[in-house]
């Protein structure tokens, strides 16, 4: 009786390690299966983003050579027209001559520009950091837009309070109060405001900053789209007001290089307002 027990108790421990090792090889059957569905889908997610840069690598491509192609055009053009066999008079030629060389301006701020945003994409290793003043930079930026603001007839308010200040690149917080200053002088209408003032407290990491004019916006279609590379709302504008195509995206990746966010929408009354924060503290992404 006792052996059959002893039997049986057995036959139990048997059973019991069988049905375990079935379950084990049965997790290990739906491990490898997920595993290869999860590597299947990372493949496929690779192969997405890699067709996706692509794209979009393609495409900066042509755009840089459709943006090229209209100054170097003008440029071989009065060229040929200062060395030809035609005469012409000094008037003339001085024109021809100013010509080129706002040519040559446009194109070494679209050089600048793609620059610019070529190294803001491959890392912020690439830019130094240090103390900033917000105001400041602000300051500076309406300063060197003075002349333009003038022919505008655009008056320009900087309501940021002192102290504002945070560890970041300086050419970039520049580049960020330029580029929509300029922007808002451009594009918003002769005789218009601009404003620069924080929108909410500042918190514990981040300043809060609202920067809109009394302009006349844009359709809301192209909103979402306001910060893509050489987006054209009217045909031409950028090319008569001498603009890269590059300014909105830049100050995208700037802000996004300081940590911070950034939107714009149509101001009620009139005009374009975008609201960014910009982090105090050394962000590392």
């Amino acid at each position: 009786m006792l052996s059959l027990r002893i039997t049986i108790g057995l036959l139990i421990v048997a059973l019991l390690a069988l049905v375990w090792m079935a379950l084990r090889m049965r997790d290990q059957v739906k491990s490898e299966r997920q595993l290869r569905e999860e590597t299947e889908v990372s493949k496929q997610q690779i192969i997405v983003e890699q067709e996706r840069n692509r794209k979009l690598k393609q495409e900066m491509t042509n755009n840089i050579a459709h943006e090229l192609k209209t100054p170097v055009s003008s440029i071989r053009g009065y060229l040929e027209i200062l060395l030809g066999e035609r005469p012409v008079s000094e008037e003339q030629r001085r024109y021809f001559m100013e010509r080129c060389y706002s040519q040559t301006l446009r194109l070494s701020d679209l050089i600048n520009d793609v620059s610019l945003i070529n190294k803001l994409e491959e890392g912020n290793d690439l830019f130094t950091r240090e103390m900033i003043d917000l105001r400041a930079q602000a300051d500076e930026a309406i300063r060197e837009l003075s002349l333009k603001a003038e022919e505008h007839r655009t008056t320009i308010e900087n309501l940021l309070p002192e102290g504002m200040v945070v560890n970041g690149n300086g050419l970039l917080i520049y580049s960020i109060f330029r580029n929509l200053i300029e922007n808002a002088i451009e594009y918003a209408g002769d005789g218009c405001s601009v404003g620069i003032q924080c929108y909410k407290p500042e918190d514990g990491t981040h300043y809060f900053i609202h920067l809109y004019d009394t302009g006349k916006g844009v359709q809301n279609e192209y909103l979402t789209r306001l910060f893509d590379r050489f987006l054209r709302i009217e045909e031409g504008r950028s090319r008569k007001n001498g603009g890269t195509g590059l300014g909105l995206s830049i100050v995208k990746h700037a802000v996004l290089f300081h940590g911070g966010d950034i939107y714009v929408k149509n101001r009620d009354g009139g005009g374009l307002e975008f609201f960014f924060s910009i982090k105090k503290s050394e962000s590392k992404n």
